[in-house]
């Protein structure tokens, strides 16, 4: 017997990536938009995001009709919903970047009370790419100097992006435990001999693009480059579709991405 559709929650549904997220929720079979979710003063609130779901700013409200939410916000408002969900039981999966560590920490301890997704990504080429990364750093050794470039649109509001950042973990990742963190962010001026083990993340911002990532392994005399360039935002909505699927009911706690995908 096939269970009733899952009722979500879109958090800043009238965004570009809420716009994304409904579209994604509208095609699968096992999903039904019940709330739209907005920032207060939005020009649009009180009005139907489609027939019987109306656009609201109370959490609260919008989560009481609900089995599970998707976040792609900003870090304020993702643990504010978040918040509300714990008390609601209602699970969230969320692509939100940027958060503190102290931000990372209450997102974690949240999920000690529901199920929850958190992923820089949605998307299976670019889960499989850190995959890849991870593989050809434990391959290629500290031999190969890692260098990773990344692009996204205009607006975007914190770099480097939490894709490159999750790429640079897999380096770190293939190469081995170590107590420091050798991601360069940026380099100016006389800074001298690259150093060895470095991690250089090469950040750049400009038009629409929703994301491209390269990851760069130069050795001696050759190199290996692994890259992903996406040209919309449907991919990501999709997986975060198929990730509130497979999420609802779970256990408290925070599940990796690359489970969903089967990637662990």
């Amino acid at each position: 017997m096939t269970r009733p559709p899952l009722k979500v929650l879109v958090v800043g549904a009238l965004g570009r990536m809420g716009e994304c997220v409904r579209a994604a929720v509208a095609d699968h079979p096992e999903l039904v938009l019940s709330a739209a979710l907005e920032a207060p003063g939005h020009p649009e609130l009180g009005g139907e995001i489609e027939d019987g779901v109306p656009v609201r700013d109370d959490p609260k409200a919008a989560l009481g009709a609900c089995q599970v939410a998707i976040d792609f916000s900003v870090p304020t408002a993702t643990l504010a919903v978040l918040r509300a969900a714990a008390d609601a039981g209602v699970a969230y999966v969320t692509g939100t970047t940027g958060l503190s560590a102290d931000e990372k920490s209450e997102l974690a301890a949240l999920a000690g009370r529901i199920p929850v997704i958190h992923a820089p990504n949605f998307s299976l080429s670019v889960n499989v790419l850190a995959w890849l990364t991870r593989e050809a750093a434990r391959r290629l050794g500290t031999d190969f100097d890692a260098e990773l470039f990344e692009i996204h649109h205009a607006a975007k509001r914190d770099a480097p992006s939490g894709t490159a950042l999750r790429l640079a973990e897999a380096v770190a990742a293939g190469r081995g435990p170590t107590p420091e963190d050798h991601r360069v962010r940026e380099r100016a001026g006389a800074t001298g001999p690259r150093k060895p083990g470095a991690i250089g993340i090469q950040t750049l911002r400009g038009g629409d693009s929703p994301g491209e990532h390269t990851v760069m392994f130069v050795g001696q005399g050759e190199r290996l480059e692994l890259a992903h360039r996406a040209h919309t935002r449907d991919h990501f909505a999709r997986g975060a579709a198929r990730a509130a699927v497979w999420l609802v009911g779970r256990e408290p706690g925070l599940y990796p991405i690359e489970q969903v995908l089967g990637l662990d």
